[in-house]
């Protein structure tokens, strides 16, 4: 019985995850315990607890493995900036610095921070994020993809998934890269780096696509074997810590924005045409492997992987007849990717073992409990009949709910754990949601979770797998009653709910259902902005009192911000002991 440690760290969104007799125990990211969005540092408090869910200790491992190798990575990274010497030597001096102090010792890292006397292992970054979906998939062969900004020295990867193996054919090579082209459009409409790319797709929808050509013509192109060739005088990610240059804005025809400055209809428009380009060149990426290949199944990885307006076209245009995409397909699924490939060493078959998305930490009644009493919460504990019934009452009346069940997800989704829901048939809900619990930009969409049976009643069903918000659909004409979780172009990133996906908030919408004649919510994740989502009661205690929900459900447990407006609770990080 093989017992697997993966871990990944030092980029963003580390994380770690324990496989057991090649199942999937537990996985999680570190800055739940951290409470540092998208934290990079090394996962201790993952790790502690991964193995202490599944009850192990560090001696009890047998390998531990590493999501990418880190030789091979700093290779290409000193390759690259001696090219471009003496320009490059401030990002140089910065990336040396942090490889020097952390990146080149994580093995040692780990056994000082955990006894451990075992294998331990590196895995390279794409076969990491091909094996987090072909492991988690129930295709026993496919064709895998990845894309995403740069791994070691790949940007694009292609290969196949056989008799439980993974098997690379061929890979585009850095710096001609996909993720980094939009990332780089990120940067130029005002948002972050490798955290703002889903407001730019977000955005998208709220402008026309007038500078697809300009950049086809003039910042990247795409040859017939799905490769592409960015203009590299354009970006400024080879010789500076910044990803575009003067060159870029100039093609363009305008300034980047900055993150203050109004969001005009050029930038909008900017969006919808990066969007558009960047499915073109995915697809044309995705219809490459199929012909390499020649296989029906498509498993599909990277964060670009996590763009579902892409996503939702991948079966309609190319020729690949089905598709699995892990919910945690960016770099927060490395680690989880990493264990599966090690595991899929060792194991003769690990497939078909890994069944659900809830493989975070969950807490008991009882410390629930607990932290409402400590803080100076004023509760009401309720059976499931009057828990259904008086929540689903909240939302009918228009009440924002935090709702905090059983173990926490992997991976970016809300998938009804650690949720935020409302009533989506209120026209200002939208609004609201955005402005005074998420504090965030007015044009960010919510997304809707439909009852499984009411699904092809409201959305368009074009085949794909809506169980984990992995892709957008259209709102079927005629339906006006949900006008909250609509976006602008009529999609949503939709999930549809099955009863044993997730029976308490199944039986939650049900009642609402009952109510108010819809049997939609919106479902957005349990946090603020700059928060990650929540792990703990505390952490989510915080987000009520910090924010304008409502109500707060911790289990069976109700708290009702009228009764708590003078409760005051200060944050701080509640990293494992």
């Amino acid at each position: 019985m093989a017992k697997v440690l993966g871990i990944s760290a030092y980029f963003h969104d580390s994380s770690a995850c324990i496989v057991v007799d090649g199942e999937v125990i537990a996985a999680a990211c570190e800055e739940r315990f951290t409470r540092k969005k998208h934290d990079a540092s090394f996962p201790e408090n993952a790790i502690r607890f991964c193995l202490e869910q599944a009850d192990l200790k560090s001696e009890d491992l047998d390998v531990v493995v590493f999501h990418e190798k880190p030789f091979t990575k700093f290779e290409r990274i000193l390759d690259t900036l001696l090219k471009k010497t003496p320009g490059s030597f401030r990002p140089f001096t910065r990336a040396l610095d942090g490889w020097i102090r952390e990146k080149f010792w994580i093995e040692d890292t780990y056994r000082r921070h955990f006894p451990f006397e075992g294998k331990f292992q590196y895995c390279q970054h794409h076969v990491s994020h091909a094996s987090a979906a072909a492991y988690s998939s129930t295709f026993s062969e496919a064709a895998y993809v990845v894309i995403d900004g740069v791994g070691e020295k790949a940007c694009t990867s292609i290969g196949r998934f056989e008799n439980g193996k993974i098997i690379p054919e061929i890979e585009q090579r850095f710096p001609h890269s996909i993720g980094l082209l939009y990332s780089a459009f990120t940067q130029y409409c005002g948002f972050k780096v490798n955290s703002g790319e889903y407001k730019l797709m977000g955005l998208a929808p709220y402008g026309k696509p007038k500078y697809t050509e300009i950049i086809k013509e003039r910042i990247v192109k795409q040859f017939e074997d799905g490769s592409i060739e960015l203009a590299l005088d354009h970006f400024g990610f080879l010789d500076d810590l910044k990803m575009i240059n003067k060159r870029f804005e100039e093609a363009m025809g305008r300034p980047a924005r900055r993150a203050e400055d109004e969001m005009t209809e050029f930038y909008k428009d900017v969006a919808a045409s990066i969007q558009k380009v960047t499915e073109e060149l995915v697809l044309g990426v995705l219809e490459a492997a199929h012909q390499k290949t020649g296989k029906k199944a498509l498993v599909y990885g990277g964060g670009v992987a996590l763009n579902c307006v892409i996503n939702a076209e991948i079966l309609r245009k190319t020729s690949f007849e089905e598709v699995y995409i892990h919910s945690a397909s960016g770099d927060s699924g490395c680690a989880f990717g990493a264990a599966l490939w090690a595991a899929g060493l060792i194991e003769e078959s690990i497939l078909g073992k890994q069944k659900h998305e809830y493989l975070g930490q969950g807490f008991t009644e009882d410390q629930m409990k607990s932290a409402l009493e400590s803080i100076g919460i004023a509760f009401k504990e309720m059976n499931d009949q009057q828990l259904f019934s008086d929540v689903s009452e909240q939302l009918k009346s228009g009440g924002v709910v935090g709702w905090f069940q059983g173990r926490m997800e992997f991976g970016p989704r809300a998938l009804g754990n650690r949720s935020i829901l409302a009533n989506p048939s209120i026209e200002d809900m939208k609004r609201t949601l955005n402005l005074k619990i998420k504090k965030r930009e007015g044009f960010r969409p919510f997304a809707p979770v439909v009852l499984d049976e009411y699904f092809e009643g409201y959305f368009q069903d074009e085949g794909n797998d809506y169980s984990r918000m992995l892709n957008v659909t259209r709102i079927k004409e005629g339906v006006i009653s949900i006008p909250s979780c609509v976006h602008e172009d009529n999609s949503a990133r939709v999930q549809k709910l099955e009863k044993d996906f997730n029976p308490k908030l199944y039986q939650l919408m049900e009642e609402f259902h009952k109510k108010s004649g819809i049997p939609v919510l919106i479902n957005t994740s349990f946090n603020e902005r700059g928060e990650p989502m929540v792990n703990s009661p505390e952490d989510a205690i915080h987000c009520f009192l910090n924010t304008e929900m409502d109500v707060l459900v911790l289990g069976n447990f109700v708290a009702y911000k009228s009764e708590n407006t003078n409760v005051k609770f200060e944050a701080k990080s509640y990293a494992m002991d």
